[in-house]
């Protein structure tokens, strides 16, 4: 047998023995599946620099993965912008309507969605944009988002009662599974520790892919860290692998 192969099945048998087997996906969208978070930075720097006012990475951080209202009401009295929440997100929404047009997949995304489809693995969003956000980010790409079982927008759903951190968001997304999965048979992935938090406290194992910003310390709280979605491993979870070693 090859040795780097050898090497390869025993950190994989290593890193599967600290995992639990899971039978569906739930995946955040901003920073998670496309890359919008830059978008966001951009447009919302732009919105505060006319109050003469900057974003702060420390407040960047408290806003991560929260329901947009959330995250422009932490801007507003943070910042002391002379402005409502509101009205700063029909800024925002006013600004991107053209650039969120054009937005991507983050790298990986598209690879691990297809396998994941083909497998038959049932897959979810559960994302803090509102329905309308939602749409705007993803109608160009409706094609793909097609794999999806459904999808939870935060924001706008009168379910969801209380945004991320809280576990409302994870726990109505798994149980609109057909079937009705149980909490622990879902896999989350996340990019912000609000995300995070949320998913380990409806009792969910968590990937998060974080956003290079963010200092490690607050990945800490994650089931699995990784650079990229590239280096995902479905098989420590127990879901079908990319490919088999042939040795």
């Amino acid at each position: 047998m090859n040795p780097q192969y050898s090497e390869i099945r025993k950190r994989r048998r290593s890193l599967a023995s600290s995992f639990k087997p899971v039978t569906h996906v739930i995946f955040d969208m901003d920073g998670t599946l496309l890359d919008t978070e830059k978008i966001h930075k951009k447009t919302y720097s732009k919105i505060v620099k006319e109050y003469g006012k900057v974003i702060t990475d420390e407040l960047r951080m408290k806003m991560l993965g929260r329901q947009e209202l959330d995250s422009a009401t932490m801007m507003v009295n943070v910042l002391q912008l002379d402005i409502t929440p509101e009205e700063f997100l029909e800024k925002a929404h006013a600004i991107e309507a053209i650039e969120m047009k054009n937005v991507q997949f983050m790298h990986g995304v598209e690879t691990l969605l297809e396998h994941l489809h083909t497998n038959g693995i049932p897959m979810a969003i559960a994302t803090s944009s509102s329905e309308i956000s939602f749409r705007m980010k993803t109608d160009h790409l409706k094609d793909k988002f097609s794999v999806f079982n459904h999808v939870v927008t935060g924001a706008s759903d009168p379910e969801v009662k209380n945004g991320k951190p809280a576990p409302d968001i994870f726990q109505i997304c798994a149980s609109r599974f057909p079937g009705s999965p149980r909490n622990n048979k879902c896999l989350v992935f996340e990019d912000s520790p609000n995300g995070v938090t949320a998913a380990r406290a409806a009792g969910m194992q968590v990937v998060m892919v974080p956003d290079l910003f963010l200092p490690e310390e607050l990945t800490a709280n994650a089931t699995l860290v990784l650079d990229s979605m590239d280096d995902f491993e479905p098989e420590l979870f127990s879901l079908p692998p990319y490919f088999e070693i042939v040795c």
